[in-house]
């Protein structure tokens, strides 16, 4: 937002901390328990971090709908209202994805079963954090643009001052804008209003829905013959744990039998009399030959 007091910097950033907290709670709590911390649990917090800003938007949505419903309501009957829109599909998208880890520690690869118990509490500790810190974090904003305050300095904005016969910096920190207009609380949100008055009236016209319908099955088939492509290119060290011979073992064959190619093997299908020599004889002499 422009206005200087509903510029939800400061919120956002908050969303991402609660992210953070997420991650380090649940790899302090992991590591505790003595879990192995392997290199593919270094990707879990890309993925907190996407499920927990998306959470924070739902929860900053509900919040400002709220606001919009109950314009002169307290602070405890909108946050009631931001939870009861909130946090049902909150909880929902959470328990699916939580279920979805903690089925992928049947695995019987040890560094996927780590990496799920690893990302799987992650997802816990990001629901916790949003609806608890999260939610105080909203409040505390929501009591910072009621008293007109800067959302960097915190500072009251002094609306219809005379800003003629103070500096430019002073004005940005203190009421909000260098223009000589005082700053005002903004209303609807543009993005809202172009959804609403724009997008949705666009999107229900009933031949955009068949070209919707009509593009979606396109992309259907695409993703359908994309998944028939699909070749395996997985690192299987990754797949070990970090103090495994597995790993040195492909290292050492990266490193000293790549230039080789796969390996040739010779099958004998028939009972053969190994004591007798001749016929000893005869497969070192195909061996040979096959060198």
């Amino acid at each position: 937002r422009l206005s200087c007091i509903r510029n939800n910097i400061w919120l956002a950033s908050c969303g991402v901390l609660s992210s953070g907290l997420a991650v380090l709670s649940s790899f302090g709590l992991m590591l505790f328990c003595g879990v192995p911390f392997v290199v593919t649990v270094a990707n879990a917090p890309f993925l907190i971090l996407g499920v927990g800003v998306d959470d924070m938007f739902i929860m900053i949505a509900s919040w400002e709908q709220s606001l919009r419903k109950k314009e002169k309501s307290g602070v405890k009957s909108l946050l009631a209202e931001t939870y009861a829109e909130a946090a049902l599909s909150v909880t929902i998208t959470t328990l699916t994805d939580v279920l979805a880890f903690f089925i992928g520690t049947w695995t019987a690869f040890p560094s996927v079963r780590s990496f799920c118990l690893y990302t799987g509490t992650a997802f816990v500790f990001c629901y916790v954090y949003t609806m608890t810190f999260f939610g105080a974090v909203l409040v505390l904003n929501h009591k910072r643009e009621e008293g007109n305050r800067h959302w960097l300095t915190c500072m009251r904005v002094g609306v219809g001052e005379d800003q003629a016969e103070n500096s430019c910096l002073y004005n940005a920190c203190c009421i909000g804008s260098c223009s000589r207009q005082p700053s005002q609380p903004e209303g609807e949100h543009p993005m809202s209003v172009f959804f609403k008055k724009y997008y949705g009236p666009f999107v229900t016209n009933k031949w955009i829905k068949l070209l919707v319908v009509l593009l979606y099955g396109a992309y259907l088939g695409g993703s359908v013959y994309g998944c028939t492509q699909i070749r395996e290119g997985i690192d299987l060290r990754n797949l070990a744990n970090d103090d495994s011979y597995v790993i040195p073992y492909y290292d050492d064959d990266e490193k000293y039998f790549s230039t080789y190619g796969p390996r040739v093997m010779v099958v004998i299908t028939e009972s053969v009399d190994y004591w007798n020599e001749t016929v000893r004889l005869g497969i070192e002499s195909c061996a040979q030959n096959l060198e």
